[in-house]
């Protein structure tokens, strides 16, 4: 949070990062980021191309790891607990905290493998159980109506818009209890995208969203806190509402009236 501002509080932080900085080999992503993101409630990251939101997005779950040579200094904090210590469990950390990018990659599976797909991977092996892990995720995922009648179809034969969705639900299949978004509406047409904003206004209920988007019209849509971030750095932090009128830094003042970005 940039020094002097004071909002309401949101409640119990359910993420927090502790002046993090990030490197890929030798070249620094992040500097000294610090921001708490409350519980059950949208959280939007925008900034200009390359300005670090995607690359803190993904510290959050660790997916950075699978990327040679990256490094992280600081903290990332989950219900107050480090998940960059010594002994972490990656995978459980996933299953808390899950991820849908910004192109839609169904497996090449029938919808119904799709979504069976994590809670098998954790253990799950009962058939009826997993029949209702699937109907509930698909279901909570606005899809149910449109494909109950075809589950074992192929998820490839879906359209791009219910792709999307489709990955949702197999985000929400493993229960998590955090949802990161990356561009998630970037590739859809505006009817798929407004599917989309009316899911994350759903899913806010139960689950704490991280959002990045380029589109500064979804950030003040749907999201109930924004960060701007800019060269790796984060400028201002705040509620969405106030960011947008009344913005305390001038440099998120340019960005949000197109002066530069």
């Amino acid at each position: 949070m940039v020094e002097g501002q004071q909002y309401e509080d949101p409640g119990r932080p359910k993420v927090e990062a502790e002046s993090v900085d990030f490197w890929y080999g030798p070249t620094q992503a992040l500097f000294d980021v610090s921001m708490s993101v409350p519980a059950r409630r949208v959280t939007a990251l925008i900034g200009p191309s390359g300005c670090g939101k995607s690359t803190f997005l993904r510290t959050l779950n660790r997916m950075n790891d699978v990327i040679e040579g990256t490094r992280l200094a600081g903290r990332i904090l989950i219900d107050g607990e480090d998940v960059y210590r010594a002994g972490t469990n990656v995978v459980a950390l996933r299953k808390r905290v899950g991820m849908v990018f910004q192109k839609s990659n169904p497996f090449p599976k029938t919808i119904f493998e799709n979504v069976a797909y994590g809670p098998r991977i954790h253990g799950t092996r009962n058939r009826a159980e997993l029949i209702e892990i699937v109907e509930q995720s698909l279901i909570r995922a606005a899809l149910w109506e449109e494909v109950k009648d075809r589950l074992d179809a192929s998820a490839m034969g879906l359209s791009g818009g219910q792709q999307q969705r489709l990955c949702i639900a197999r985000a929400l299949a493993v229960d998590p209890e955090i949802i990161l978004m990356d561009e998630p509406a970037s590739a859809l047409d505006p009817r798929s995208t407004a599917r989309i904003e009316d899911l994350i206004d759903q899913l806010r209920v139960d689950y704490t969203i991280i959002i990045v988007t380029h589109n500064m019209q979804q950030a003040a849509r749907v999201s109930d806190f924004t960060a701007f971030f800019f060269e790796g750095r984060l400028i201002e932090f705040g509620p969405t509402k106030q960011l947008f009128t009344t913005p305390t830094v001038k440099q998120t003042e340019d960005y949000i009236t197109g002066r530069f970005g």
